[in-house]
């Protein structure tokens, strides 16, 4: 299993419009990816209600983690994503 840390640069967190796009980018991976924080269950990235509950603050450290071949490029460019301001 592939694993990245990332620390979340969005001013609003992972929330709404940031939430949004990272979802996405996750479901359109075609890996079942997972997105926790410290001291949370992990939940499917590819849902954006699911990436809002996390919680995710600006300023947090999220893990995410996936299986199959492509796993670690795709957790590259997620954890390239969360590590963006993605509301503008």
């Amino acid at each position: 299993m592939a694993q990245r840390s990332a620390v979340v640069a969005a001013k609003v967190g992972l929330h709404a419009r940031p939430a949004a796009v990272f979802s996405k980018a996750a479901a359109e991976s075609g890996l079942a990816v997972k997105i926790s924080k410290s001291g949370a269950d992990p939940v499917d990235a590819s849902s954006v209600l699911a990436v809002m509950t996390l919680g995710a603050n600006q300023g947090d450290e999220v893990t995410l983690t996936a299986d199959g071949e492509r796993a670690e490029k795709v957790l590259d460019e997620l954890a390239d994503l969360i590590t963006r301001e993605l509301d503008s």
